[in-house]
């Protein structure tokens, strides 16, 4: 029963670390690119588009273990490992795919829309990225897989709600839209960046 526990509780710690003080998009500007991009979009559901990345990213973090771990013998493997993570991505993919066809038969066509923006980005790929170089444990891979996709959800929630107050009349005109977007992020990442605790070197 320990073990279990043991277990849950580091499910759950590399989740929040995901979600918080190591987020795809304000620590390792992992997918700021579709971020913008999702901001702008009014048709893209959010949660639908989280609730896809987070389905892949649970799908594809123990594939691109395993795929690492085939890798690890081959001297060039550094040149095959980004290979290796898409095929993995593409198997994520279609498992999703069949998932959201088999469940969601009403809505299916609009989720499968948004799906290969929640599959191929680098956001996806750097979690696997991380997950298979780090030496992460098969619990700490599949807790920080699942955090990595909630985080990434919280990050776009956060810069769609900004829109509101970045559109005031007060911001320039030449810092108007992607500029003063692209500001926003820096300094909530410089926030999230001094809330993990790192110091100067000096």
């Amino acid at each position: 029963m320990s073990e279990v526990l043991r277990a849950c509780a580091v499910f759950f710690l590399y989740a929040v670390a995901a979600m918080f003080a190591e987020n795809a998009v304000f620590s390792r500007a992992l997918g700021v690119s579709r971020l913008v991009k999702l901001v702008d979009d009014s048709t893209v559901d959010t949660l639908v588009f989280g609730g896809l990345m987070c389905a892949v990213q649970l799908i594809s973090a123990p594939l691109a273990k395993v795929a690492n771990a085939l890798i690890q013998p081959f001297e060039f493997r550094s040149a095959v490992r980004p290979l290796a993570f898409i095929l993995c991505s593409a198997v994520a993919f279609a498992v999703v795919l069949g998932l959201v066809l088999l469940i969601f038969k009403s809505r299916a066509k609009d989720i499968v829309a948004v799906l290969p923006m929640a599959t191929f980005n680098t956001a996806v790929l750097g979690m696997m990225l991380l997950t298979a170089t780090q030496g992460f444990s098969w619990v700490q891979t599949m807790g920080f897989a699942l955090g990595s996709g909630v985080g990434y959800t919280l990050a776009v929630v956060v810069v769609t709600e900004s829109q509101r107050k970045l559109r005031s009349r007060a911001v320039p005109a030449a810092f108007k839209g992607l500029p003063i977007t692209l500001i926003y992020i820096s300094i909530l990442t410089l926030a999230i960046y001094a809330f993990t605790g790192h110091r100067l070197a000096i």
